[in-house]
């Protein structure tokens, strides 16, 4: 079960970025250089790639604890 829910995460993350690219390299050139002109996009992607790496690192953290709590219940 923890393996379906492995794979299933990383597919949802793969399509969520297979999705945003899409989006950015759309045919539309005022938008492609709203973003791009001033180097904007790097910023946002930057910005957002710290706030979902601390999410992670939060959820991985209390994990372990839940799980450590779990453990020392059941002793």
């Amino acid at each position: 079960m923890k393996l379906f829910k492995k794979y299933s995460l990383l597919s949802f993350f793969i399509f969520l970025v297979a999705h945003s690219y899409a989006q950015v390299t759309g045919n539309d050139p005022q938008h492609e250089n709203f973003m791009t002109s001033d180097g904007k996009i790097y910023v946002v992607m930057a910005v957002v790639v710290v706030i979902l790496s601390g999410l992670f690192i939060y959820l991985f953290s209390l994990d372990k604890k839940i799980s450590k709590l779990e453990r020392n219940k059941k002793e």
